[in-house]
């Protein structure tokens, strides 16, 4: 296992002896613990490129809990959060898990209910990150198409055949299957209906481009 992929888990509480124990709980549990007292510390710490998620407390000196999730969802920055507190009510509760917060947890909590919503929030967020790279991947892989294949492609996801599409270019049948042949390739698409999901995926339109 590479460094990057070691999972890190963030944990910002203005106590240290919370601090304390739940670096203790996840150093028996194997995990990275990155402790911080305050929000603005961790906002100046350079997040690692492997799973994480964030142990976060509701109630905390300058920015609150409830405005650093805001705040990082806000930036694009989509951490999964599990909050802790120790006078949480249903409201708060709600507008935390509206927000997308793995879990809620009210202070003192047994320690297997916190690892077992750690392990989940670093699922999310490994499911999370394969999406992105994959999605990097098409991307990358389209740029390498010529704008001639990308109308192809375009036409080729609309359920248009080779004679419809090479009439629609004004070009001939031959041609078309060669740009095809080309954009099935590059994208490394394997049939008609994977060719369909990747331009879900990439979010394009199909028809002409």
């Amino acid at each position: 296992m590479t460094s990057a992929d070691i999972p890190t888990v963030f944990v910002i509480d203005d106590d240290a002896g919370v601090r304390a124990s739940i670096q203790g709980l996840l150093k028996s549990a194997r995990l990275r613990c990155a402790p911080f007292g305050t929000a603005e510390e961790f906002l100046r710490n350079q997040p690692p490129d492997g799973p994480s998620c964030l142990v976060l407390d509701v109630s905390l000196p300058g920015l609150n809990g409830l405005d650093l999730q805001r705040g990082l969802a806000d930036a694009g920055i989509r951490i999964p959060i599990i909050f802790i507190t120790g006078h949480g009510d249903i409201p708060m509760t709600v507008k935390a898990m509206k927000s997308g917060a793995v879990e809620f947890l009210t202070k003192p909590f047994q320690a297997q209910a916190l690892l077992d919503a750690i392990h989940q929030a670093l699922d999310r967020d490994r499911v999370t990150r394969q999406q992105q790279s994959n999605l990097a991947e098409l991307r990358k892989r389209y740029q390498t198409l010529t704008s001639r294949e990308r109308e192809v492609m375009g036409l080729v996801v609309s359920g248009m055949l080779n004679k419809q599409i090479a009439f629609d270019l004004g070009t001939s049948e031959i041609t078309v299957k060669i740009h095809r042949g080309q954009v099935m390739r590059k994208m490394q698409a394997e049939s008609l209906a994977e060719l369909v999901r990747m331009a879900a995926n990439l979010e394009i339109a199909p028809g002409r481009k």
